[in-house]
C-alpha cells in the first residue's frame, strides 16, 4: 500500500486490539483522535489516506465529547467529496447518530421492533405512552453504551420524572418513549457484520439492572469463566453481564444484513431480543460501531480483529490500484 490506512476513533480504549494487530504486521496506518482533530478545507486527504475508518461512539457526549459528533457529520461529508474511501461513512454515521432513524428503517423494512414514541421535549413523555404496554423506557436519541436510558414501572414515576426535569433527551433534545421488553430467557443477542456480511453473533446474559451492553466491556464467560483481561479495556466495568458465542437463525443472519445494507454500515452490529410476553422476536439497536466481543478467540473461536484486519488491508489495496489506475489515465 502506497497510503496509509486512516483510523478516525475517540473512545481510547476500545480500538487497541486493533491497533495492536496493525502494528504486528506493520501496516502503514495513521491514529486520527477526533478530539484534537482538524483539517484544512483545501487539503487533499485522498492523497494521504489509502481509505478511512470511522470509529466515531454516539456514546461520546457522555464523556464530554459531543462537540466531536457533529464534528464528525462535517469530517466524513469533505472526504466523501473528496471520493476518500471511508468505511462506515457519512450515511452510516446517521444512522448511527439516531435511534429513531433506526427504528424508521426496521419498520420500512417491515421487521419487528418495540413500539415507541418520538419526543423532543420532556412534557411529552406523559402523553407519549398512549397505546404502549408498560413498563416503558425513555432513551435518548442519541445514545450509545445505555446513556441516559431510564426505566418507569408506573405512570406516577414517569410524571414525577418529568416534572422533576430528571427526564434526558441528550445532545439533540430529543428522545424514544419505547417499551420495555422482558428478555426471554434473561439475555439479548448481538449480531455483528464485516463487509456487511454475518461475521459472529453473542448472546449477552443481562441482569436487568444496566442497559451498558458494551461487548468489548464484558469480560465473564456464561460459566464464569475470566476473559482474557489483555483483550479487555482497562475501564471495563465491573457489570456482572455474561457472554456466549450462539449461531442465530438464518432468517436472522438474513434481516441483518438487509438492515446493514440499507444503513450503509459495513463493520457493525444489530441486537436484538425475545419479549418474553409472546415468544416475538424485536430489533431495537443497530450499531455501525463495532468494537467486537472481548478475547474472541474463546468466545466466538477467533479474533475478530485479525479478520478486521485483513479486511482492512485488501480494500486499501482496492483503494490504491483505483487511485493508480486514474493517475495513469490521467496522465495519458
Amino acid at each position: 500500500m502506497s497510503r496509509s490506512i486512516a483510523i478516525f476513533y475517540e473512545q481510547q480504549h476500545w480500538f487497541k486490539p486493533l491497533f495492536a494487530e496493525l502494528d504486528r504486521r506493520g501496516t502503514p496506518y495513521m491514529k486520527i483522535d477526533a478530539t484534537a482533530h482538524g483539517y484544512a478545507i483545501e487539503e487533499h486527504p485522498e492523497r494521504r489516506f489509502s481509505l478511512v475508518l470511522n470509529r466515531m461512539s454516539p456514546s461520546a457526549w457522555n464523556r464530554g465529547h459531543g462537540d466531536c459528533i457533529f464534528y464528525t457529520l462535517g469530517f466524513l461529508e469533505h472526504l466523501e467529496q473528496r471520493s476518500v474511501r471511508v468505511i462506515n461513512g457519512l450515511r452510516a454515521f446517521r444512522t448511527e447518530l439516531s435511534k429513531a432513524a433506526q427504528l424508521s428503517l426496521l419498520d420500512s423494512l417491515e421487521l419487528p421492533y418495540p413500539k415507541a414514541r418520538v419526543i423532543h421535549r420532556a412534557s411529552q413523555a406523559v402523553a407519549a405512552v398512549h397505546g404502549l404496554r408498560w413498563p416503558i423506557v425513555v432513551k435518548p436519541n442519541i445514545g450509545g453504551s445505555g446513556a441516559g436510558v431510564r426505566r418507569f414501572d408506573s405512570p406516577e414515576a414517569r410524571e414525577a420524572a418529568a416534572r422533576a426535569g430528571e427526564l434526558a433527551l441528550g445532545l439533540d433534545s430529543t428522545a424514544l418513549v419505547q417499551e420495555f421488553i422482558p428478555a426471554r430467557g434473561s439475555h439479548i443477542v448481538r449480531v455483528e457484520v464485516l463487509n456487511g456480511k454475518f461475521l459472529y453473533a453473542i448472546k449477552v446474559h443481562i441482569t436487568g439492572e444496566t442497559f451498558d451492553l458494551c461487548p468489548a466491556d464484558i469480560c465473564r464467560t456464561t460459566s464464569g469463566t475470566e476473559l482474557n483481561r489483555a483483550a479487555c479495556p482497562v475501564d471495563a466495568p465491573k457489570t456482572g453481564l455474561r457472554v456466549e458465542g450462539y449461531e442465530p437463525p438464518p432468517d436472522v443472519i438474513d434481516d441483518v444484513e438487509r438492515v446493514m445494507n440499507h444503513a450503509g454500515i459495513e463493520l457493525g452490529g444489530i441486537e436484538y431480543i425475545i419479549d418474553d410476553r409472546d415468544g416475538q422476536r424485536l430489533y431495537y439497536d443497530i450499531n455501525a460501531l463495532s468494537n467486537f466481543v472481548a478475547d474472541g478467540l474463546n468466545v466466538v473461536g477467533f479474533d475478530p480483529f485479525v479478520k478486521l484486519v485483513d479486511w482492512l488491508e485488501s480494500e486499501a489495496a482496492e483503494a490504491d490500484a483505483r487511485t493508480e489506475k486514474l493517475a495513469l489515465a490521467g496522465a495519458r
